[in-house]
């Protein structure tokens, strides 16, 4: 239980010729407490300010970026029809292809953090698509780490890009995988929550307040804190050179705030960490 906070304030006073004061405690604890609220709040205003200039600056140098790319690409392609079979220069093209391709996939994840990628969302079943996945991600994450999925029953629907949301799910697991090298435990869970007023509000077919949950978490080594306010940002990674590109988490976090959603992270270093995705509960009929 947390102390009341007091606030002490004496006054001297004479009582039968002798000397003595007068203390007034009052607890200021409600003071303190919002005042670190306005503190909290402020900060989280303060880096959704940065991640929208950061989302704003990857979105037109992306756009830019695939323009040029659709020109080497395409120049590459023209030119590697024309060379034979066995031509050195052929080699050659098909490099630059391949580096053009690995480009282009980085422009896409970039336009996805800044919420101005192409969606073709429809009402979707988590629960499906995470039981859809389970093969594939137990293969991806090897015999050392045990896949737990807790799925909740009568569970929402969320309108979503579905190719978009699997791209969420894989970035998280690989991301979960990264930080348990000497094994351990993934835990995928889904669930409804009603959080009140405010998620979405407004959104044709969106039931205001209400929303599904969809969180990864691991057995890892956690995240200090003095990088979780940088852990979303384009190209910041803790992994070493040529072992990531820092846009996996910048992605997801893109791609939920173009569904409308949040997402949340909650580790201590040591304990793990677990990915929340706040996704708004679709109630109109698909």
């Amino acid at each position: 239980m947390e102390l009341p906070s007091i606030l002490r304030s004496p006054a001297p006073l004479t009582f039968e010729g002798r000397e003595g004061s007068v203390c007034f405690f009052r607890d200021i604890g409600d003071r303190k407490r919002a005042e670190r609220d306005r503190v909290q709040l402020e900060e989280q205003f303060r880096q959704a300010q940065k991640m929208e200039s950061i989302g704003r600056l990857a979105g037109g140098v992306s756009h830019d970026f695939n323009n040029l790319l659709t020109v080497i690409n395409g120049y590459a392609n023209l030119l590697s029809r024309r060379l034979k079979e066995g031509d050195p220069l052929r080699d050659w093209v098909l490099e630059i292809s391949k580096a053009g391709e690995k480009a282009a996939d980085l422009t896409r994840q970039l336009l996805a953090f800044s919420r101005k990628q192409i969606l073709v969302p429809k009402p979707l079943d988590l629960n499906s698509m995470v039981g859809e996945s389970r093969d594939m991600l137990r293969r991806l994450l090897g015999e050392d780490i045990e896949l737990v999925t807790r799925l909740a029953p009568d569970l929402g629907q969320v309108m979503a890009d579905p190719g978009q949301l699997h791209q969420v799910l894989m970035n998280l697991v690989v991301n979960a995988r990264d930080a348990m090298p000497g094994g351990g435990k993934l835990t995928i869970a889904t669930a409804n929550m009603d959080a009140g007023e405010g998620l979405s509000a407004g959104r044709e077919g969106i039931a205001p307040g209400q929303s599904v949950l969809l969180s990864v978490g691991d057995t890892g080594m956690g995240i200090e804190k003095a990088i979780r306010d940088r852990i979303f940002d384009p190209f910041f990674t803790t992994k070493g050179e040529g072992e990531g590109t820092g846009l996996g988490l910048s992605t997801v976090y893109g791609i939920v705030q173009q569904c409308g959603g949040s997402i949340s992270l909650f580790s201590e270093p040591g304990q793990g960490a677990t990915f929340t995705n706040h996704l708004p509960r679709f109630a109109a009929a698909a």
